[in-house]
């Protein structure tokens, strides 16, 4: 094949699994060299984004983006991809959803600093000095990426063309995406709809195979405070599992190791926030709508109070993409007398 093809891989704000999981997929790496040339790939390539900044438009076939937007040179970086690609994917969790870095929307930019810098165990400022963009040192002008106050996803600051879920996403999504570009180049197959989800469609309850039954459970159980049942429905267990407002595609990798689901491929495209219908999903498996009048307000807080971390249970890797998607603090105005 022709190496006028051309594939770049980019590290925004995440973890960095996503990067491995390009490598998960074995032997097949060995067909993405021949099939094409790596443009861009900071943990593999030397190419410095000087480089990148000289190709002409359009001259990367695929970028597969991965991290969240939480500062200038993620924006940056996203950008100039965008304007050198031909294909964008927004790669992972974190790129599509915001993933775990998007929880630090609970806080801000100050708040998080203020704590990093002058109220951990080891912080040793006095003079509460805080890091600059920029810094004349008698070496030269030293620069920093700007911090953002909000941790927003890849879509929010530029054009995607595809989207590929998971933390990180599987070596079947990758090989199911590989397949599409490889025949699109071989054969000049038509790529799939702008937009496009390379996962399933269905929710992870309706791949599951575990026994449901309708009933009901008067309470919630971390999954280490039972011995949970292989065969059995998380959610009638008392455990919280986000399957019914989760994307299948993952293969159900962790309830096959007989963990709940925490909803890292997102919502299907038929639900708007996947917390929200994940509370939904608890209402009807807890009868709180339809006993409403026989559950006291006692047990109605005592059921609340067992869930853990609500926020971090419904939107561990969705809330920059929730109806949520950050902690607001209101202003107070200032009164003049």
């Amino acid at each position: 094949m022709a190496k006028g093809v051309s594939i770049a891989q980019y590290w925004g704000a995440g973890c960095g699994g996503c990067d491995v999981a390009l490598l998960d997929i074995d032997e097949r790496i060995l067909g993405v060299a021949e099939m094409a040339d790596i443009a861009f790939w900071p943990i593999a390539v030397d190419t410095k984004l000087k480089d990148v900044e000289a190709m002409p438009d359009k001259s990367i076939t695929v970028t597969l983006y991965n991290g969240a937007i939480r500062n200038s040179e993620n924006e940056h970086v996203a950008k100039l991809l965008r304007q050198k690609s031909q294909i964008l994917v927004s790669f992972g969790s974190c790129a599509c959803y915001g993933g775990i870095p998007g929880l630090a929307n609970v806080s801000n930019k100050k708040e998080i600093m203020d704590y990093v810098y002058n109220k951990t165990f080891s912080s040793i400022n006095p003079e509460g000095t805080l890091p600059q963009p920029r810094y004349e040192a008698p070496e030269g002008e030293l620069e920093l990426p700007v911090m953002y106050d909000t941790v927003l996803t890849l879509d929010d600051v530029v054009d995607v063309d595809y989207y590929m879920p998971g933390c990180p996403p599987t070596t079947d999504l990758i090989n199911a995406f590989l397949d599409v570009v490889e025949k699109h180049v071989k054969e000049g197959a038509e790529l799939p709809p702008k937009g496009t989800f390379f996962a399933s469609q269905k929710t992870l309850c309706d791949e599951c195979g575990r026994t449901k039954t309708v009933k009901s459970v008067d309470r919630v159980y971390l999954p280490h405070e039972i011995d949970i049942d292989p065969e059995k429905c998380m959610l009638e267990q008392g455990v919280i599992c986000l399957g019914p407002a989760t994307r299948a595609g993952c293969g159900a990798q962790c309830l096959n190791a007989n963990q709940p689901c925490r909803g890292c491929m997102g919502p299907t495209a038929a639900v708007e926030d996947q917390g929200g219908s994940m509370l939904s999903a608890l209402a009807s498996i807890f009868r709180t709508a339809d006993n409403e009048t026989q559950l006291s307000e006692d047990d109605i807080l005592k059921l609340m109070t067992e869930i853990k971390d609500p926020l971090g249970t419904f939107y561990a890797f969705t809330m920059p993409k929730s109806i949520i998607k950050r902690k607001v603090t209101e202003k107070k105005a200032e009164v003049s007398e």
